[in-house]
C-alpha cells in the first residue's frame, strides 16, 4: 500500500501570516467508501452511431463489482437505451452526475468515472492546451445543448477532491489523451513526457500551486497569469498555465484510449460490440489485477497493438505524480479501485 502520510515535494516558500509551506500530496488508501459513474451512449438514429458503448458501460459496472469490491448501489449508470429519464446521459444529466460522483468525497474513497462514446475537440479558450484544442465528450443530446469540454470535468471531478482521495478515470473515445485535464503523461517506461515541475518551478509557479491545494482560484489565477506572462513560446505557455491550475492534491489518475490526436475504435471482440481500451481495460486487469501502472499500460498497449493503431495514455494530477516514477516500478495497482 501507498504511504500514509501527506507526501510534501519542491521547494519551500513562504506562505500567509509568515509560515513557511511546501506543496504535498497524499495516496488513497482505499479503505473509504467506493463509488463509481458508468456512461454508455451508442447515439441511436444519429449520425456515427456507435454500437459498443452500451455495453462497455454495464461491462465495466459488472466489472468493479465482481473485482473489485464495488456495490451495484453505489454505481449509477447512463445509457441512452435507459427507460428512467433520469439515467439518459443527456448533458445535464451528465453534468450531475459528475457531481453526484465526488459529493462527499473524503481521504481514503475510491472514485471511477469511465466514458464510452463519442470525443472530439474544440478551440482552447484559456491556453492550457499546447495544441491549442480543449478535449470534449458528447452527451446524446450535444446537438442540440452541446459538449462537455475537458476543463469542465476537471473542474467538477479533480478540484473538489480532498488530499488522500482517488480518482480513477477512463475515457474510451477519440481525442482522449488529456480528457480529463491532468497535466502529467507518463510513457510505458515509466517516466514523465513532460520536465519536472519540482525542478524548473519559479516562486510563482508554487505559488500557484500551494494556492490551488487551499482552494484558492484567485491566487491560482494571478500567479498563473504572471507565468503565461514571462514564459516563451505557446507550447511552454500552456505547460505552465495547465501545471499551475490543474494541480491537485488528490490522488486522481486517468487513462485513455489514445492521444489527443488519435481516434479510438468502436470493435467487436469474442463476438460482441465494444469500445477496443474498455475491453483491453478489463480484459489485462482479468488476467493480472496486480500490475503496477508501468505494466498495466503496457499490458493496454499489446493487447491493442495487434489490431489497433491507438495508443492508450495514462495522466495524472501533478502532485499525486511527482512520485510516480517509484509506483510505476514498485507500487501494484490496489485491489480497490
Amino acid at each position: 500500500m501507498p504511504p500514509v502520510h501527506q507526501q510534501h515535494y519542491g521547494p519551500q516558500f513562504q506562505g500567509p501570516n509568515q509560515q513557511i509551506q511546501q506543496p504535498f500530496f497524499q495516496y488513497s488508501q482505499c479503505t473509504g467508501k467506493k463509488k463509481a459513474l458508468c456512461i454508455g451512449i451508442n447515439y441511436f438514429g444519429q449520425d456515427s452511431e456507435l454500437r459498443g458503448c452500451i455495453n462497455d458501460a454495464r461491462n465495466i459496472q459488472q466489472f468493479l463489482c465482481a473485482k473489485f469490491g464495488y456495490r451495484m448501489e453505489d454505481i449509477v449508470i447512463l445509457t441512452d437505451d435507459a427507460q428512467n429519464p433520469r439515467q439518459i446521459p443527456t448533458r445535464q444529466n451528465m453534468l450531475n452526475a459528475m457531481e453526484w460522483l465526488v459529493q462527499g468525497a473524503a481521504p481514503n474513497d475510491s472514485l471511477f468515472f469511465h466514458y464510452s462514446g463519442h470525443g472530439g475537440q474544440t478551440k482552447d479558450l484559456d491556453g492550457d492546451e499546447d495544441d491549442g484544442m480543449d478535449e470534449v465528450i458528447y452527451p446524446v443530446d450535444f446537438k442540440q445543448n452541446g459538449h462537455i469540454v475537458d476543463d469542465d470535468m476537471h473542474a467538477i471531478m479533480v478540484r473538489p477532491l480532498p488530499p488522500g482521495c482517488r480518482l480513477t478515470a477512463v475515457f474510451d473515445c477519440c481525442h482522449s489523451g488529456s480528457a480529463l485535464d491532468l497535466p502529467y503523461t507518463y510513457s510505458t517506461e515509466g517516466k514523465i513526457k513532460e520536465p519536472n515541475l519540482a525542478a524548473e518551478a519559479g516562486s510563482g509557479l508554487m505559488t500557484a500551486v500551494s494556492s490551488y491545494a487551499r482552494g484558492d482560484m484567485s491566487g491560482v489565477l494571478h500567479s498563473a497569469m504572471g507565468i503565461v506572462k514571462v514564459a516563451t513560446g505557446g507550447t511552454k505557455k500552456a505547460e505552465d498555465y495547465a501545471r499551475a491550475t490543474r494541480t491537485s492534491p488528490a490522488d486522481a489518475i486517468s487513462w485513455s484510449g489514445c492521444k489527443d490526436s488519435q481516434t479510438s475504435a468502436d470493435a467487436s471482440e469474442a463476438g460482441k460490440a465494444t469500445g477496443a481500451m474498455s475491453y483491453a481495460f478489463i480484459t489485462a486487469l482479468s488476467h493480472n489485477p496486480h500490475q503496477s501502472y508501468m505494466q498495466l499500460l503496457n499490458s493496454l498497449r499489446d493487447i491493442l497493438r495487434a489490431k489497433y493503431s491507438q495508443k492508450p495514455q495514462v495522466r495524472c494530477s501533478l502532485l499525486s505524480c511527482s512520485r510516480l516514477k517509484t509506483i510505476f516500478s514498485s507500487s501494484r495497482v490496489p485491489t480497490q479501485w
